[in-house]
């Protein structure tokens, strides 16, 4: 799978080991954003946090366990993007071997960027007072897969949400603002995208429909049989 990386370092403060953030973008058409690059001081080393976000269940001590937004799936692909990832960072705070690395990249990676392969899978679920009308997940190439995409109803047809966080900044009317963690790029591939998904979440609710009738028709029965049921007397 092709994918670009940019980096940009910190000024760790002070008890912080976060040393800079990593964006990365498949092809060139989906972004995922809010990589962490940390440092584990006591061995000297640099590791990878992807984008989490907070789930209702809680550990054994009773604390808040949050879950990747999206992550590798596999362990060679996670090996290759989380070395590529800090080699990237250790070119970044050393610029003119950035600047180089990034001439010959340029030159590399020029007209070869292609939309990501993908397919999707979707679980309708529909909660008392939520919009949301299903949770969806994206894997590229089964190599990645981004989690927590929401299916929401809109005013007349449904629509996809990405995971995003929440920023300190408020809008006009006083409220908090969120970005997305990772979304796509191209409008040709968002189209593409949100459709697959959508088209994924009619199939899946009619299926799901069909077999709660069928359910319903073994316990009760089918109405013209009760209707024959209910004509024939007794013997």
């Amino acid at each position: 799978m092709k994918y670009s990386i940019k980096v940009n370092s910190i000024k760790s403060k002070e008890g912080s080991n976060i040393k800079g953030f990593a964006t990365v973008v498949f092809g060139d058409s989906f972004k995922i954003t809010n990589i962490a690059i940390l440092e584990n001081k006591d061995k000297n080393q640099l590791f990878l946090s992807m984008p989490r976000y907070k789930s209702n269940e809680r550990d054994d001590n009773g604390g808040t366990i949050y879950k990747d937004v999206c992550n590798p799936i596999t362990a060679e692909f996670r090996e290759e993007l989380y070395t590529n990832i800090i080699e990237a960072y250790e070119r970044a705070i050393v610029p003119e071997q950035e600047q180089k690395h990034k001439q010959e990249q340029d030159k590399v990676n020029k007209d070869s960027y292609e939309m990501p392969e993908f397919s999707v899978t979707v679980s309708p679920y529909e909660k008392e007072g939520s919009n949301i009308k299903g949770l969806a997940r994206i894997y590229f190439e089964n190599s990645f897969i981004v989690n927590n995409v929401n299916i929401l109803q809109g005013k007349e047809n449904i629509f996809v949400s990405m995971p995003s966080y929440k920023t300190k900044q408020i809008d006009g009317q006083g409220k908090a603002i969120y970005h997305d963690v990772c979304y796509p790029v191209t409008k040709e591939f968002r189209e593409k995208l949100y459709g697959e998904i959508a088209r994924e979440y009619e199939q899946v609710k009619e299926k799901n429909q069909k077999q709660e009738r069928d359910n319903a028709e073994k316990h009760v029965g089918k109405p013209e049989k009760l209707q024959e049921k209910k004509a024939t007397p007794f013997r």
